[in-house]
């Protein structure tokens, strides 16, 4: 068997979620002095590949702790979505049963390539990265659900698009900007200012987060690692979520990893 790392470095280099904190480390002992090495942290949890559980958006959700572990770690799919994603662009259901087959209760990683605007990716771009990644397309909440998916990841900072995002509402208003310019290349993409409304209602804001966390559908953010491996895409595989045993969190950095072949075999 094969383990594949899915996710993406994190230090106090790593770009952070516009209005949130960023990740700040020191050491506090040196082995000169003090005969160990160790540090500390401070950071929120919403950078870096991690997952975050329905408490994120509901009061009484659960918390990272309470996620039961069978939701974390199994069968599911790695889909390859690269030749149909570009800047703004929305992923469908359509789009991903066409590639391969998806079951009940999987887990499903989605590979969108944004991944490579990362921080640590192979053409860092931070305004590309957060500004014009690729989200969801309002048909994904229904579809998830009917699938009884509980744990989906994509290798972007959001699942949700930009136009359903604090990106592309208010980001910058009156200031930089950056939500203007995210607007104007949504009604070049979408129709108009009429499309962009029909497509991201007020009432879809943030649509992945406020509709399926209640349902017990939570997500993995920021993926990427070795999820271009050729011998993943559109493959059926075990794929695995392992963030610390957080309680009461409402999010946590986790390790996304995928298992190819049997166990105990090269």
């Amino acid at each position: 068997m094969k383990v594949y790392d899915l996710s993406q470095p994190l230090n106090e280099r790593s770009s952070f979620w516009p209005y949130y904190p960023p990740f700040e480390v020191k050491y506090i002992k040196r082995k000169a002095e003090h005969g160990v090495n160790a540090q500390y942290i401070m950071t929120s949890n919403h950078m870096g590949t991690h997952l975050d559980a329905p408490r994120h958006f509901v009061t009484a959700g659960k918390t990272i702790d309470e996620l039961p572990l069978a939701w974390l770690c199994g069968p599911g799919v790695i889909v390859d979505l690269r030749e149909e994603m570009d800047e703004l662009g929305v992923y469908t259901p359509q789009m991903i049963e066409k590639r391969v087959e998806v079951k009940k209760g999987d887990l499903l990683y989605l590979h969108t390539g944004w991944h490579r605007y990362a921080d640590f990716g192979a053409t860092p771009e931070e305004e590309q990265y957060y500004h014009y990644h690729p989200g969801a397309h309002p048909d994904m909440v229904p579809w998830l659900l009917e699938k009884q998916i509980h744990v989906w990841g994509v290798d972007c900072v959001s699942t949700d698009h930009p136009m359903n995002l604090p990106i592309g509402r208010f980001l910058g208003k009156g200031q930089h900007g950056h939500c203007d310019k995210v607007r104007a290349k949504a009604e070049q993409k979408f129709g108009g200012k009429a499309g962009v409304e029909k497509m991201f209602p007020d009432s879809a804001y943030q649509l992945t987060h406020n509709a399926l966390f209640p349902k017990d559908c939570v997500h993995i953010e920021n993926l990427g690692g070795e999820i271009e491996a050729p011998e993943l895409q559109n493959k059926r595989v075990i794929l695995g979520c392992f963030p610390w045993k957080f309680k009461g969190g409402e999010a946590a950095f986790c390790r996304a990893v995928a298992f190819l072949g049997d166990w105990g075999k090269p």
